[in-house]
């Protein structure tokens, strides 16, 4: 399978550089998997779609101020950090600007109460840090970091939170879970009211979900790893709404892969955490969810490759070039898609 056959033609002006006004106001395309047919709704109307007993699983990250600016002892130019993953305690993979500058030993002060020492230099360049601070880690990068937006973007956003979805609460993204951006706490309690369960998982969504695919044939693309945690209450919720003959609705594609990741490692959903670099192409066999509520994703990417196994490839091309027909907004802070 060729990367190139998911490609299609996306004019830049429908790259959403803003979010909707209010949050349930986005569209929402309503796609049938099996007949390939759509409707046009708002995202408010979701509710008609969930039926009592349906389990909602929705992936309750949080993203980081990942982006940092420094300087090396006496020296003024500016060093861009870019926080990755935390390996453990005070150690950190990160991306930095400009590396040449960057040697194992060099020292980036970013304040009288953060500063980090390279401390290895990866094989694709990323350095390993740790960090020196005053005070909690956390508190220290909210004060000095950035949110990190995706390339596309290139508008200022004038409030962070709405790269955060409203239910956000354990810190360790570069980059949200924007399936669940289109949920207002007002939604989410007419969903609960009508007897929809609500679930949450955590993923820590990674730079790794905007690589492009480079390679000819999608098979011999390296995907990138994440980690998650999916606690004891929402795997029994799972397993209990799967015995009773219901839905599970997996929103976003991070959900989704740590659903098929926990059930292909256990042969089972239980309680689990660790790191996934499961990669969703045509051909998979999906286990555990029965209904994605996703964003329109980029060209050749794997993010398509994944709803395209949900339906099928020509499916999911035939319903882009709708949406792009009928201006529907693009990628992160764009509109949306139920595939059910």
């Amino acid at each position: 399978m060729k990367t190139e056959d998911f490609d299609y033609y996306l004019p830049e002006r429908l790259i959403a550089q803003h979010p909707s006004e209010k949050r349930d106001e986005s569209r929402l395309m309503v796609f049938d998997k099996v007949t390939g047919q759509t409707e046009d709704k708002h995202f408010y109307d979701i509710i008609d779609y969930l039926e009592e007993g349906d389990c909602l699983v929705m992936n309750d990250t949080r993203v980081i101020p990942a982006r940092l600016f420094g300087h090396r002892p006496n020296k003024e130019e500016k060093i861009e950090v870019f926080l990755l993953n935390n390996i453990e305690k005070d150690l950190w993979e990160v991306l930095v600007r400009p590396g040449k500058k960057m040697k194992i030993g060099t020292e980036c002060i970013f304040s009288d109460d953060l500063s980090l020492v390279v401390t290895d230099i990866k094989e694709d360049g990323n350095r390993i840090v740790n960090f020196k601070y005053q005070g909690i880690f956390q508190e220290v990068i909210e004060k000095l970091g950035n949110v990190p937006l995706p390339p596309y973007i290139k508008e200022k956003l004038e409030d962070s939170e709405r790269y955060q979805t409203v239910y956000s609460k354990n810190p360790g993204s570069v980059a949200a879970p924007t399936a669940g951006l289109h949920f207002t706490e007002e939604l989410l309690e007419k969903i609960k009211n009508k007897g929809v369960n609500l679930a949450f998982l955590t993923l820590n969504v990674g730079l790794g979900t905007f690589r492009p695919v480079n390679e000819e044939e999608i098979t011999d693309h390296k995907m990138h790893s994440e980690f998650y945690t999916l606690n004891k209450e929402t795997a029994d919720l799972i397993n209990q709404t799967k015995k009773n003959g219901k839905r599970i609705i997996s929103t976003g594609t991070t959900s989704t892969r740590t659903l098929e990741s926990v059930y292909k490692k256990n042969g089972k959903i239980v309680e689990d955490s660790g790191w996934t670099d499961i990669f969703i192409y045509p051909g998979f066999e999906f286990k555990v969810i029965d209904a994605l509520i996703t964003n329109f994703h980029l060209p050749k990417s794997t993010l398509i490759m994944l709803v395209s196994a949900f339906s099928t490839r020509e499916k999911i091309l035939k319903a882009y070039n709708e949406a792009v027909k009928k201006e529907y907004r693009f990628f992160s802070f764009g509109d949306a898609m139920f595939i059910h």
